[in-house]
């Protein structure tokens, strides 16, 4: 838990995506859809879609509500604002907007965040967080609120998860940084927008068998638990790459990334350290990976192998094969 020196405002800070606008270049601005919109999801998706102009600006529209004893009089915060913050790591872009009040008391709040299209890569996180004087200083952060919005300009879907990249390779013929691994089933890729996965079909009878639906008894047993196998790995190495170069604040905390990177960590932290709060847990593991200790390193690498095999359900396919094949084996000696 991070200690702050001075006080902290408790309570819920709410707030939402209302609506949003694209521009393209010499046009008015025209409204998005609402199934371009996703409350549940809290995903804006703004992706290359034919049934909208291609734009080149966008406008959201946001609201937030404070807490009543943000704004007591006698209370420990002056001069009260609320501002919510674009960043997308991809192109370091941070975008900041301050809320305006349309309230006799000043609870209720609404901004207008304004993007272009040319700043953004991917996926942008949406925050908010509420700052004021505390002790004659100006600026302090006083509440972050525990809801994150997402703007993507990939997807047209507003989806919170995304799939894998998944593609048939011929490794020994393929591009030269694949022919030095053309003896590996699969490679695991963390380097572009999203995690991709090389299958390897110069490697005998591994492609007709991942690719195919159905099949018999044995070849399905064997394929359900290849995949569940490939599965451990791709999180295993998404888990790594997430930690690989963690933004720090000014106390030495480290920041939960943006994107796919973000996303990882938030699923497979909880598995990690399970007795853990996601932020106390990503502390665990930087202090872990930066920290002089090998030892910390290595025993984290089995919460690692552990997590990842449970994300990709490994125990419960293993499990399911060891009994398929005990009845295979039972019906060949009947």
């Amino acid at each position: 838990m991070k200690v702050y020196p001075y006080r902290r405002l408790t309570g819920n800070v709410s707030w939402r995506v209302d609506s949003a606008q694209l521009k393209a270049e010499g046009e008015p601005w025209e409204d998005v859809e609402t199934k371009y919109v996703s409350t549940v999801e809290r995903v804006v998706a703004l992706g290359p879609d034919e049934e909208r102009p291609d734009w080149t600006e966008a406008r959201l529209r946001l609201s937030a509500g404070l807490p009543a004893k943000a704004l007591d009089p006698s209370g420990p915060w002056q001069d009260v604002k609320v501002v919510a913050v674009l960043a997308e790591r991809a192109t370091n872009t941070r975008t900041t907007v301050e809320f305006s009040s349309i309230s006799e008391d000043g609870r209720e709040r609404t901004a207008e965040l304004y993007l272009h299209r040319c700043d953004l890569l991917d996926r942008a996180s949406l925050t908010v967080h509420v700052v004021a004087t505390v002790d004659g200083v100006p600026g302090r952060v006083i509440a972050t609120s525990d809801l994150e919005w997402f703007v993507d300009v990939i997807e047209v879907v507003p989806s919170l998860a995304r799939e894998l990249d998944v593609k048939m390779v011929r490794f020994g013929s393929g591009a030269s940084r694949l022919q030095r691994f053309k003896d590996s089933p699969w490679l695991v890729d963390t380097t572009g927008r999203i995690p991709a996965v090389r299958v390897n079909t110069d490697f005998d009878g591994l492609g007709d068998l991942i690719g195919v639906e159905g099949g018999n008894g044995p070849e399905k047993t064997v394929r359900e638990l290849l995949l569940a196998q490939m599965c451990s790995e791709v999180w295993t190495a998404v888990f790594h790459s997430a930690v690989g170069d963690l933004e720090v604040e000014e106390d030495g905390s480290p920041v939960f990334p943006h994107g796919w990177q973000g996303e990882v960590l938030r699923e497979m932290l909880p598995d990690v350290y399970p007795d853990r709060d996601p932020e106390v847990a990503l502390r665990a593991v930087h202090t872990a990976r930066t920290g002089a200790s090998a030892a910390g390193w290595g025993e984290l690498q089995s919460r690692i192998h552990y997590a990842a095999a449970r994300r990709a359900g490994v125990p419960r396919t293993l499990s399911t094969t060891i009994h398929d094949l005990e009845r295979l084996t039972q019906g060949d000696d009947a």
